[in-house]
């Protein structure tokens, strides 16, 4: 009795290992393949995007002249830079342009579940986020601005110890702030960062340099100051997809060349940050 069961044992195991053979698949082919081509989303969000028909914007609709909401017709309307960008892409793709706004440290986390196909909001290409999104070509230039009070006697980088610094979570501004002896005060919109200032809550708020334009301009009360410890904005403002979404950058990136060899990015520029 003891034979046979072990004669069936042995069996078994044999059975076992031929039914389950390797687990590598048959020449030629990759895991989950089944004689036909897996899709793969990193190569074909283009077509995934055109076949949808709509293409899915991620933005934060309180960084003019970038993005901004306005009132258009008696309805709430988010203008701007990256709008036009955002539409010239869609364009291309000839299908509808949708925008879906959520906080600027929001942004990547929505596009990493998939919520949104691109962000352009006005997002410095820094090696760090390079590390969780893939960037298109740079697309504006840009640098830090303090924004203080017209008193204010903040000149240099010594200036700003001990003070408190505005400035957006998640922002190059944020990491700019912290890598200085300031106390930096976390905001989650842009304008909040200079309502701060406005009401003499912080000594500063740290902006992106045509943010600041548009600020002093509209606040006389409020001055911009250059300091080049705090000016560094990264590698430039780009367009941000999911990792992988090759051909869609590609595609973003003919856009963009597009819109500049015939002058109408020029055109962008002098509408949104003046000729």
């Amino acid at each position: 009795m003891k034979k046979i069961t072990i004669f069936l044992m042995v069996a078994f195991l044999v059975l076992g290992t031929v039914g389950c053979g390797s687990n590598k698949p048959p020449a030629g082919m990759k895991n989950g393949d089944n004689g036909t081509a897996v899709s793969n989303d990193t190569t074909m969000k283009v077509d995934e995007i055109k076949k949808r028909g709509e293409l899915i914007v991620g933005i934060s609709g309180d960084f003019p002249p970038f993005e901004s909401h306005k009132m258009v017709g008696g309805k709430d309307t988010i203008v701007g830079f990256d709008v036009d960008f955002a539409q010239a892409i869609a364009d291309k793709l000839g299908i509808k342009l949708r925008f879906t706004e959520t906080s600027f440290n929001g942004l990547v986390p929505m596009l990493q579940s998939d919520k949104v196909d691109v962000i352009i909001s006005g997002m410095s290409s820094s090696k760090d986020r390079a590390k969780s999104v893939d960037f298109s070509d740079i697309y504006y230039s840009n640098k830090s601005i303090l924004l203080v009070k017209k008193s204010s006697k903040i000149t240099s980088i010594d200036d700003v110890k001990g003070k408190t610094i505005a400035a957006q979570l998640g922002s190059m501004q944020e990491t700019a702030v912290k890598n200085t002896d300031a106390n930096v005060k976390q905001v989650n919109l842009v304008t909040d960062a200079v309502m701060e200032l406005a009401n003499s809550k912080v000594d500063g708020a740290l902006v992106d340099e045509v943010v600041a334009k548009k600020f002093t301009s509209n606040n006389k009360d409020l001055k911009a100051v250059y300091i080049s410890e705090m000016s560094d904005n990264g590698g430039g403002t780009a367009a941000a997809v999911k990792k992988g979404n090759k051909d869609l950058v590609k595609f973003i990136n003919g856009v963009l060349k597009d819109l500049k060899d015939n002058a109408k990015y020029k055109k962008m520029e002098d509408k949104w940050f003046g000729a």
